[in-house]
């Protein structure tokens, strides 16, 4: 990849962990460690600014680590802070945003994730055009194109079909927003007089090594005797693997930067998935686990239309409660129709306009994903066994 002088430097933004709690995505987090691990093998390429509020040491020491010609600089610091974002992009070629504030059961103020999602996004848009940085990548969310009912299916779903999230949940509504802001902001004239380029990427579920949200699902089911809890057994997805989401980040930028490809990808999204099979999220977590003996819960569960009216039921009750007393449903509306719809897409336009493959074939995925579980079944069987002595 050619780039001009010294400008051959990225930066990447504070990134993400699929979650249907609460979580923040990080450059030293889930998807971010696995772009930076790929930028750094980019010929040409001098010197990657890794952004996040706070490095935990393992990451920093992961990042010391990696060997290559180009540097990684960790810089720690808020994205809310507009001076400090400003000095972060001085003299680089491509930011690739990834920072986001995850929550879907509603455990965060509301003005928190907006915050962090739009006006975060907002800030960092304004700094790489004060900076004169020509190319934007925004890791955005299949969440920005619904699900808005259960009851609605699309399959293999397309960009052309705009699908969009009705939901005023504070998440999926901060991405979407700011999702549409960086695309509003390709062609901005840049402060040297040059031209902003960007386009978005829109990742389904994410799994794979390290995964926050798998991890808690198979911690949780170790402490249940091995038995996973059953979340979204009506559901059928297309989850795609995190080196794959890293993988489609680079050809985003390799393209933004290519004149002959650039002008097909200026102010587009993309949906991002692989070879995965379609399943629901629970088969999923069982297809990646049960090598270690974990299955699932095998009891009755409510129907889904019955499942749906419990959570309205629960979120007017938390309603009439919220002068008296802050009562937070174990599930609501979203969070029951995220899980349990039948909501796929496809990756041609990706395909066609980046030149996206998957790096990494479903059983190859698979294995990695299913070893890495099988680490940490081994570390807190020990960890339960310990304390049950």
């Amino acid at each position: 990849m050619e780039l001009p002088g010294d400008r051959s430097r990225r930066v990447c933004g504070p990134e993400d962990h699929p979650d249907v709690g609460a979580g923040e995505r990080t450059a030293g987090g889930f998807v971010g460690q696995r772009i930076i691990r790929m930028l750094v093998q980019e010929k040409e390429l001098q010197e990657v600014r890794a952004l996040d509020k706070v490095f935990r040491p393992e990451t920093k020491e992961e990042f010391s680590k990696l060997q290559t010609k180009a540097k990684v600089t960790m810089l720690e610091g808020d994205i809310l802070d507009a001076q400090y974002l400003r000095r972060a992009c001085q003299g680089i070629s491509v930011v690739i945003h990834t920072a986001s504030v995850m929550d879907f059961s509603r455990v965060l103020p509301r003005q928190t994730i907006l915050d962090v999602n739009l006006k975060g996004t907002q800030n960092l848009l304004e700094a790489g055009i004060h900076a004169s940085v020509p190319a934007f990548i925004y890791c955005s969310t299949v969440d920005v194109a619904g699900p808005n009912s259960y009851k609605k299916t699309i399959l293999n779903g397309r960009e052309e079909e705009h699908h969009e999230s009705t939901w005023s949940n504070p998440y999926p509504y901060s991405k979407k927003m700011a999702e549409k802001a960086v695309l509003a902001a390709n062609g901005s004239i840049l402060k040297n007089g040059g031209t902003l380029h960007t386009c978005a990427l829109r990742p389904m579920y994410i799994y794979g090594e390290r995964g926050q949200f798998l991890s808690r699902i198979i911690i949780m089911a170790l402490k249940n005797k091995g038995v996973l809890n059953v979340t979204g057994k009506f559901s059928i997805v297309n989850p795609v693997y995190v080196g794959n989401v890293a993988w489609a980040h680079i050809l985003a930028a390799r393209g933004l930067r290519d004149p002959k490809k650039s002008q097909n990808i200026q102010g587009q999204f993309y949906y991002i998935s692989d070879d995965t099979p379609h399943q629901s999220y629970d088969d999923l977590n069982c297809t990646l686990s049960k090598e270690w003996g974990l299955r699932l819960d095998s009891s009755w569960s409510l129907p889904l239309p019955l499942l749906y009216w419990l959570a309205f039921l629960l979120e007017t009750v938390s309603f009439l409660l919220r002068p008296f007393y802050n009562y937070r449903p174990p599930f609501n509306c979203h969070l029951v129709t995220l899980s349990n719809s039948k909501f796929t897409f496809s990756y041609k336009k990706a395909q066609r306009d980046l030149g996206y493959e998957p790096l990494v074939s479903w059983e190859e995925a698979k294995q990695k994903t299913s070893e890495w579980i099988g680490t940490l079944v081994e570390q807190h069987r020990e960890t339960l066994d310990t304390k049950s002595q």
